[in-house]
């Protein structure tokens, strides 16, 4: 997720003008191109008709169904509720959705769907945009890694397995420590300025040019793990170290590893750069099921039909802020505490979350036992910065009073 953004318009622009003109030279049309796709981003352009469909846009690996596709069994259906409280006041939970673009929303309890619907561009089949949702899928393939000795452990210095950032920000960084975005590098994460680090990765993806290299232009700002500031460029760093550390790309990794042992019932694609490297931070694009898989996967502390597929330590300390600096009161502008590339909600019910910008949500409630997934293509996203756009907290909320009756 893309914390502190506030818009896009000039870097909206200039790549729109510049990727524009190639994909006109090459016969396509310019709304097709990549460049033209990310400079509408945080403009207020709505973007439901083409989250559906990226892989049409963008260079992409595939990651294939398992071959014993799993399907969660239908449980009792249940009626959503009129209204959800937020900030002191009832709102109307149908305007949300529409207001937020919703095109799924499923609802398991003790492993069976309670509810599933899909509206606009949506559909049980129909893969969609993960942005940073991604981040927690390469969490769970970090430690599994881990877990088969290709890494000997959080406390590793990352440039011991990834040459290529010595040098960078993250030289000598525990990869603890970019797992929890405290690596203490330099970042810019405001939408609004053209020369900000943000900007010149939306950039790389816009041209196809390298993440490595992105990766590795980074520079420290603070020391390492004892500041928590979001940064999308760790988990790039972290997709380099599951490649490096595993001798396969992060995709090849993901079929193995995720994709067959839990049974995904749809072909993924994961977008990357020309020289097929992909986007870590949120290049991936699931089925809302299968998206809900990881949710169950880490709710049931890894374990799926009676095997471990991510070490049950894992889970926990994924789950886990384990300092000061990763606590929601560190955070007084999103008060949400981080774990190992997932979010911590201030509750009594453990719940967690993966979050993407746009209102994108594997939301989880272990005391309920319910895993909440939420597709939506909100066009306000980051046009201002601040919740009146992110619509975050709020969405906790509206998940709550979906729950609360369960």
């Amino acid at each position: 997720m893309l914390k502190h953004v506030t818009g896009a318009a000039i870097l909206g622009l200039s790549v729109y003008l510049a990727f524009g003109f190639i994909t006109q030279a090459q016969g396509q049309n310019p709304a097709e191109g990549r460049g033209a796709f990310v400079g509408a981003l945080f403009t207020g352009a709505e973007q439901y008709e083409l989250f559906n469909r990226l892989k049409t846009v963008f260079p992409h690996r595939i990651i294939t169904a398992g071959p014993n596709p799993y399907k969660f069994p239908l449980g009792k259906a249940m009626t959503l509720p009129a209204t959800y409280a937020y900030a002191g006041q009832q709102h109307d939970l149908a305007q949300f959705m529409d207001d937020t673009r919703t095109v799924a929303l499923l609802v398991i309890k003790d492993g069976e769907i309670r509810y599933e619907h899909y509206w606009l561009t949506g559909g049980v089949d129909v893969n969609w945009m993960s942005m940073s949702v991604a981040k927690s899928f390469v969490s769970a393939l970090v430690g599994i890694a881990i877990d088969e000795k290709l890494i000997r452990g959080v406390d590793e210095p990352i440039t011991t397995y990834v040459p290529e950032l010595l040098g960078s920000a993250y030289d000598g960084v525990r990869i603890k420590d970019v797992l929890q975005m405290s690596s203490g590098a330099r970042w810019n994460e405001d939408y609004s300025d053209p020369d900000s680090d943000i900007m010149r990765y939306g950039a790389v993806m816009a041209t196809g040019s390298s993440f490595d290299a992105f990766t590795a232009s980074l520079e420290r700002q603070k020391l390492p793990g004892t500041y928590n500031y979001y940064n999308s460029t760790d988990t790039q760093a972290l997709g380099m170290l599951v490649a490096r550390a595993t001798g396969m790309s992060m995709s090849e990794y993901a079929q193995i590893k995720l994709w067959e042992p839990l049974g995904m019932e749809h072909n993924a694609y994961w977008i990357t750069d020309d020289a097929g490297v992909e986007m870590a931070a949120g290049g991936l694009q699931v089925t809302a099921r299968d998206y809900a898989k990881l949710g169950q996967l880490y709710l049931q502390q890894g374990k799926w039909q009676g095997k471990q597929i991510v070490p049950q330590a894992w889970v926990k300390d994924s789950l886990t802020a384990d300092a000061p600096h990763l606590l929601a009161a560190a955070h007084p502008e999103f008060p949400v505490a981080y774990g190992y590339q997932w979010w911590l909600p201030v509750s009594d019910a453990g719940e967690f979350s993966a979050i993407g910008v746009y209102n994108q949500f594997v939301f989880v409630n272990p005391e309920k036992n319910i895993v909440i997934v939420k597709l939506s293509a909100n066009p306000k996203y980051g046009l201002t910065n601040n919740e009146s756009s992110y619509r975050e907290l709020e969405s906790f909320e509206f998940f709550r009073s979906i729950m609360a009756d369960m």
